[in-house]
């Protein structure tokens, strides 16, 4: 067979302790050699860890492994498990196998182990392939790097163009940059020099807690052709929407997600602050309207004739004259920092309430249906079994489930729901875990939303900021209010 390399004592490819622990509940045996074998775990930077391991007394694991006839039930298990790898599984290997889960620290599965595996294979190929970050906010940076990390030499953060063209020209890579932060130019930059460039955004689940307050994303929308919110062209994400093969196992994990997702509250920024709940409506139509900052590249790049959060207020009021209007400002633009803001009274001229603040996950279980012009808020809103209308063209739109103001003939297939979660939620984001910095699933990082105190603290000298940031913030907004500041 291949080379199975990485047979080694029984520290070597493994954290101390509690992870090692995990394959050997009964105590690790005098003397044993443990080897990875043909499951070797890439390493992401500085951190990897075993998933599989083979152990044996004194020889080699993998040669005492080979030299055993594999059990009847073992070469079915191997048939079983082969499309979660991408070679040919031995059943002798697989026997004698032992699984670890490296978030927990606990005891796994082939299963899991192999699709664990597979997941990293792919990412740290797909890693290795990126030689410059260009556009990446300082506070960003550490988390960019995780998420990034490779066996190689890391990629670096450019200052500018020249600088991360030269960085992908020297070590024939591309370029990562953050998809709202890029210079018109940079297109025409990378195509002239055969440079890949590879957009980048925060995911769909994001965090426990905003951008603009400086909480990194533990997951990114990464996309070799446009960002999902491009309305002008078919991103990566369309294209798995209409062209994937959405396959019953498929399916049945996106609405196990789904319902997580619902049964959790989860949301992308997962504030978790108390709602007010709204006053009772009897016989009215609850519609929550929500805002979205105005000059975000995904109004700029996908909205239509409706661009502002006035506007999309007055249309709403225009199409639902009785009902019971609830407007929801964006959190981003409460903070003071980005456009949008629109002055409570202008707002209850044409709503009949404002629900600033708070979780929005609790307001989706108070109305009917949501308009939107493309906020994320609206793919949400489905996952809930809500009537979404949007009044742009976001990547959830014209797949059947939306109603909209603004078709988009291109896409025009008709997805059911679990679908357009396994693309948008399974197929195309990556998610990095906020505790061990390793790739993983978004089960996982569900897991890690609803418990925010498992997460890495924020620095001391950023705590010591935020309260000014948000002093600042709070003057800012003021001046919006009164007509003094626009940007």
């Amino acid at each position: 067979m291949a080379d199975h390399g990485r047979a080694a004592d029984a520290g070597a490819a493994l954290t101390a302790g509690a992870h090692l622990a995990a394959f050997f509940p009964e105590g690790v045996p005098e003397g044993v050699r443990l080897a990875e074998g043909p499951w070797a775990a890439p390493a992401f930077g500085p951190r990897r860890r075993a998933v599989g391991l083979l152990a044996a007394i004194g020889e080699d694991p993998v040669a005492a492994a080979l030299a055993r006839p594999a059990p009847a039930e073992a070469v079915a298990r191997a048939a079983a498990l082969q499309p979660l790898w991408p070679e040919p599984i031995d059943p002798r290997l697989l026997a004698a196998t032992r699984w670890a889960d490296p978030f927990h620290e606990r005891a796994s599965t082939a299963e899991d182990g192999l699709a664990l595996l597979a997941l990293w294979r792919r990412e740290v190929a797909a890693n290795r392939g990126i030689a410059a970050f260009l556009g990446m906010a300082g506070w960003k940076q550490a988390a960019i790097a995780a998420a990034f990390a490779q066996d190689g030499p890391p990629a670096v953060f450019a200052r500018d163009e020249a600088e991360a063209l030269a960085a992908a020209r020297e070590r024939a890579g591309g370029i990562a940059v953050w998809a709202t932060r890029a210079a018109p130019a940079l297109v025409d930059q990378c195509r002239a020099a055969g440079v890949p460039l590879h957009w980048v955004e925060d995911g769909f689940l994001r965090s426990v807690g905003l951008g603009v307050d400086f909480i990194p994303s533990a997951s990114l929308a990464v996309d070799p052709l446009v960002p999902h919110y491009h309305a002008g062209e078919a991103s990566t994400l369309e294209r798995i929407l209409a062209g994937g093969d959405f396959t019953p196992p498929l399916l049945a994990r996106a609405a196990a997600l789904r319902a997580a997702i619902v049964a959790g509250g989860v949301t992308k920024y997962n504030l978790r602050r108390p709602t007010a709940p709204l006053p009772a409506t009897p016989g009215r139509r609850r519609i929550l309207v929500v805002g979205q900052v105005e000059d975000d590249a995904s109004i700029r790049l996908g909205a239509g004739r409706v661009r502002t959060n006035l506007a999309l207020l007055e249309a709403v009021r225009r199409e639902e004259p009785e009902a019971f209007i609830v407007f929801r400002p964006h959190p981003d633009v409460e903070t003071g920092y980005r456009r949008g803001y629109v002055p409570r009274r202008t707002a209850l001229r044409l709503a009949d309430a404002v629900a600033a603040g708070g979780d929005i996950g609790r307001l989706f279980a108070e109305v009917d249906a949501l308009h939107a012009i493309t906020s994320l808020a609206g793919f949400e809103a489905l996952l809930r079994g809500l009537e979404v209308t949007v009044w742009g063209r976001p990547f959830y739109a014209g797949w059947g489930l939306t109603r909209d103001r603004e078709p988009l003939p291109r896409r025009g297939r008709t997805l059911p729901l679990d679908a357009l979660v396994a693309g948008a939620l399974i197929l195309y984001p990556r998610y990095l875990d906020p505790v061990t910095m390793l790739p993983c699933g978004p089960e996982l990082l569900l897991e890690r939303l609803a418990d925010p105190a498992g997460w890495a603290p924020a620095s001391a000298a950023r705590r010591a900021f935020l309260p000014w940031w948000r002093q600042q913030g709070w003057w800012l907004k003021q001046a919006r209010r009164f007509g003094l500041w626009q940007r």
